[in-house]
Formats: structure tokens, sequence, C-alpha cells
């Protein structure tokens, strides 16, 4: 068996209720410095993902109002995940067939990582372009 997604993955994904604001959740991008925010429902539940260019292109350049627009009106809802467990070649196939660059990876029910197209870059080829970027510590 190949390399494992739980090799790979981002522990630990950041998690916001679907009732909270745009701007609370790019302040909480910037000051964790990533790009996507796991967005659950009211029972906790995973039901949607939403990434800085989701916030940019489906709020703001529609003029929605950061601080009254909440993530659920911005989030993409149809989610594909994948198990700690997953074979990396599996994950690299699904995020290809759907055209996602992240994915969340769920034990059961529990959100417990996030596999981006960086990370699997590294992961394959740390000295690619995509993999030397994405190893890179962004510019602030």
């Amino acid at each position: 068996m190949g390399q494992m997604i739980r090799d790979v993955m981002t522990p630990n994904p950041l998690t916001l209720g679907a009732e909270t604001t745009i701007q609370e959740a790019a302040r909480n991008m910037r000051d964790r410095d990533i790009g996507s925010i796991l967005v659950t429902d009211g029972a906790g539940m995973l039901c949607g993902i939403v990434t800085d260019r989701d916030i940019v292109v489906r709020g703001l350049a529609m003029g929605k109002d950061p601080n009254s627009t909440m993530l659920r009106e911005v989030c993409s809802e149809a989610v594909a995940s994948v198990s700690p467990s997953e074979d990396v070649d599996n994950c690299i196939n699904l995020m290809r067939k759907k055209g996602i660059r992240r994915i969340p990876v769920m034990d059961g029910d529990k959100p417990v990582g996030i596999v981006s197209l960086g990370d699997l870059a590294i992961a394959r080829d740390r000295n690619s372009a995509l993999g030397g970027i994405s190893s890179k510590q962004p510019n602030n």
C-alpha cells in the first residue's frame, strides 16, 4: 500500500459554525495563516468548506457585507472527504475528478485534518514547482 492521508494531512483543521460571519472567518484565516475553514451546522456536523477565494468571489465581489454575511451563504456545501487511512493516490484521483484543491479528512463524523493540493505536491516531490512553492513560508 502507498502513502496514507494521515502522513500528509494538516491535522486539527479549524471549524466554524455556519452562522459565523465572513469577517470573523477571514480574521481567523489571517491569524492562523490558513486558506480554508471547515463549516459545521448547529449539531456540529460538517456541512461545507469555505476558502479565502470563496469569501472574496462569493462574498465581497458580490457586494455582501462581511459583518453580516454568514459562512452558510458562501461556503461550498457538497463536500467530498477522505479518511486518514485513505491511500494518497485515491485522494489525488478524487480531487482531480471533483476539481477541488482542498479536501477534509474525516474520522467518522469528526473532522481530523485537511489535505491541500500543496500538501500532496510536497509529499510527492518537494522539488517540483508546486512542491517548492508550497513548502515556503508565505509572505506577510
